[in-house]
């Protein structure tokens, strides 16, 4: 139980923090009822908590890397957990709206501290492959059952039973991190420069923020046009700043390395695939085939099986293959499956898309183990927080840029079957992508050592 406490405490923190986003989608309705509240505070209930997570993940790992991860980790259940009750007991929806800001913070304190707990906690190369196996299989199983999970709550005890969730599982991952996680080391004289920090999280968000618009207003709106616009201004002010600070968020180094920034391109386009292929499936079952929530979640249910099964499989073959099998293989399999998907023609049966479904969960989580290996094999143990942060940022990016592709092209296909079938058609590119560039970044030598 001990050497498994470390795993437990981590993965319960993500897990909440990626269900977290997307439990929300079946509630919102309910709340905008109950509240009230109106469409425009609808949309920041959910994409607030976004926007805030995605900004300052790397703000976080660099934290982590300063004060200790253990430290900021734990400051992030603590802030999750507080923000979850007070969202909870929202007497109104801009009490709620708030709340899901400060739940964002929480959640961007959590992410980068996790993968660097589990490379302290677990320094033997196949038990840490196996540790970022199931670390990565709760993100599929999160996102996946977040609609089935929202849908079954909102329909039993209520919309507030969404956050409340949150409490005993923050609690005991406190416990079992205080308990069981050593202290991480502390690099106290690396400087934070907040300029940089600043413009990368005005970024991040702004590109967030656009592309969650671009789903809803299309790509041509001025709002999305000038988020985008200003989203480059803050990147290149960061860029500027970067190339004149002593302590850069990002060293060049770090970018310079070939497996690092392979690795975190990679890491956004098997998200865009597989969020986007989760967030049009969703929506084809609930406005085309007339499911229910809850309905619509167990028929995502053959997506979510296979990430544990994959996550682990891949966790055990690592050290007799290496990395890059196991990544080019799964990006391969997704891209067959949402391949399949695409060519099946304008209303498939249902049975029909099961197995595309399987194929695009289990090829993405089996690749998830060794990108994320790959990751933060190639970080100093100094920045293992910072590699962590990049790699959960492009995830993030790559996620809203999927949801962002799939509701623009639902909404101004010629059909809705047409605009599916074209984002399917996208998410394929996007693996196939990432199977290339993996052959190209990711190490192929198996870690004995």
């Amino acid at each position: 139980m001990a050497a498994l406490a470390p795993l437990l405490a981590v993965c319960a923190g993500y897990f909440m923090v990626i269900l977290d986003v997307t439990v929300i989608n079946v509630a919102v309705p309910v709340i905008g009822r109950e509240l009230p509240a109106s469409l425009t505070g609808i949309q920041w209930i959910t994409d607030g908590y976004t926007l805030v997570f995605a900004g300052f993940l790397l703000t976080a790992g660099a934290l982590g890397d300063r004060l200790g991860h253990r430290r900021v980790f734990c400051l992030g259940v603590t802030v999750f957990t507080a923000s979850s009750a007070a969202c909870a007991l929202a007497p109104s929806a801009l009490f709620l709206v708030t709340a899901r800001l400060v739940e964002g913070l929480g959640a961007a304190l959590i992410v980068p501290g996790s993968l660097a707990l589990l490379q302290q906690a677990y320094p033997s190369p196949p038990a840490r492959s196996r540790a970022f196996g199931l670390w990565g299989s709760m993100a599929g199983i999160a996102a996946s059952a977040g609609p089935l999970l929202g849908g079954l709550l909102v329909s039993t005890v209520g919309w507030r039973w969404v956050f409340l969730i949150n409490l005993p599982v923050g609690v005991a991952c406190l416990v079992l991190t205080l308990r069981h996680v050593a202290r991480s080391p502390r690099h106290s004289d690396r400087a934070l420069d907040w300029p940089a920090q600043c413009a990368v999280v005005a970024a991040v968000a702004l590109l967030t923020a656009a592309l969650n618009e671009a789903g809803r207003r299309g790509w041509s709106d001025p709002a999305v046009l000038a988020g985008a616009g200003l989203a480059v201004l803050a990147a290149g002010a960061f860029a500027l700043r970067e190339r004149l600070a002593r302590s850069p968020v990002l060293p060049p180094g770090l970018l310079r390395s070939r497996a690092m920034s392979g690795g975190a391109v990679i890491g956004m386009l098997f998200n865009l695939g597989f969020y986007g292929m989760v967030f049009t499936a969703s929506l084809e079952f609930q406005h085309q085939r007339g499911f229910s929530a809850l309905r619509t979640g167990v028929a995502l249910f053959p997506a979510v099986a296979m990430t544990t099964f994959a996550s682990v499989l891949s966790g055990r073959l690592s050290r007799r293959t290496g990395d890059r099998p196991l990544v080019v293989s799964g990006m391969l399999l997704a891209a067959l499956g949402l391949a399949g998907w695409a060519a099946a023609g304008p209303e498939p049966a249902y049975a029909l898309l099961v197995a595309p479904m399987m194929a695009a969960g289990f090829g993405t989580s089996f690749a998830l183990t060794g990108s994320t290996a790959t990751m933060m094999g190639a970080a100093p143990a100094a920045f293992s927080g910072t590699a962590s942060a990049l790699f959960n940022t492009t995830r993030q990016i790559g996620s809203a840029t999927g949801v962002a592709l799939g509701g623009s092209l639902l909404a101004t296909a010629g059909s809705y079957g047409a605009g599916l079938r074209t984002s399917m058609a996208i998410g394929a590119l996007a693996y196939l992508t990432a199977a290339g560039l993996a052959w190209l970044c990711v190490p192929a030598e198996p870690k004995t050592a």
